[in-house]
Parts: structure tokens; sequence; C-alpha cells
């Protein structure tokens, strides 16, 4: 089995698009930041920036790629990086890693159980990178979980920039509650 080479995550040059401030440089909290995202409106913002602006508002989302010619989808934490690329944090032990090294992968996350009355969606696509995070990642990250499917968590880290940007919203009269069929 070929040994991984991670990337040192500084060797990354910043992107030469329009700028946005990062909802983490304007100290929002994880509690509001779903609803923050959506009031923090930017006129004429392209859909690339718009949709990478609202992960800024939530932690988790689903990474997608296949795995000899089988797709699959897992759990990831991200950090959105001043350069507006994006970096995640999945468990080692998924092996998950190794598929995505050097390929295109699918990320999504989305506000779902935000509560609130727009939903949205952002999905995008990118050259998946296993890299080192830099000291101010790990502190953006956070806590580790303790455990991923019964095992100590070990983290893996990828780094990707995101494009074919695509935001859906879903808009309603009151805030949504998670709620099931009834």
């Amino acid at each position: 089995m070929p040994i991984e080479e991670p990337r040192a995550a500084t060797t990354f040059a910043p992107r030469a698009v329009a700028t946005f401030a990062p909802r983490a440089a304007i100290a929002v909290t994880d509690a509001v930041a779903p609803l923050v995202a959506d009031a923090i409106a930017v006129a004429d913002e392209p859909e690339e920036l718009r949709g990478v602006r609202l992960l800024t508002g939530v932690s988790y989302g689903r990474l997608a790629t296949s795995m000899r010619a089988m797709p699959f989808v897992a759990p990831a934490r991200h950090i959105v990086r001043d350069d507006q690329t994006v970096l995640l944090r999945i468990h080692r032990g998924f092996g998950y890693h190794r598929a995505c090294n050097g390929s295109v992968v699918a990320y999504g996350a989305d506000n779902f159980n935000s509560g609130g009355r727009t939903m949205w969606s952002v999905q995008f696509t990118g050259l998946a990178q296993i890299v080192v995070p830099t000291e101010e990642d790990l502190r953006r990250f956070g806590d580790e979980p303790l455990r991923a499917d019964g095992e100590r968590f070990e983290p893996v880290h990828l780094h990707i920039e995101p494009q074919f940007v695509t935001v859906h919203t879903l808009d309603y009269r009151e805030e949504q509650h998670n709620r099931h069929s009834e």
C-alpha cells in the first residue's frame, strides 16, 4: 500500500477571486450562525462566494466520492479558510481518505436542522488533497470526537478548492421545527 504524503497546509496560495469576510472573523457563535448566515446579504454576490460563505454557518457536511466503483457518503467536519478553500476533517479509520486523495470529490452541507424560515443546501466539487493542518486550522476545528464507529478517532485532513458550487434554498412562511410527518 503506498504511503500517503500530505502536503503542507501553507503551500496553497490565495485564490484571485472577490473576497468576503469569513463569519469566524465576525465572532458569531455556532448557536446563532445558521440564522446569521441567511441574514448577511451581499448584493450581487456570485453563487460560488455565497455557497462558501453559507458553509461558515454550519460545522458538518457530507463528503462523497467512489471507492472501487462504489459510491459512498461520509460525515466530515469542515472549516472555510480565509482564501475561500475548504478543509475537511474525517476519521482515518474509515479509509475514505485514500479514495479521496488526488481525486475529484463532492461535498455538501445544509442548515436543514436550524429551524429557520430559509433552508439552504450547498454542494460543490473539487480536487481533494491530504494536508497537514496549521495550528490555526486545528484551533478553528475545535475538539475532535473521542470515537468514530466505536474506535478511537484518528483525524486526517483534506483540502478542497470548491468548484461548480451550487446553492439551493427552500423558503417557508414561518420557522420550521424539526418534526417528522404525522
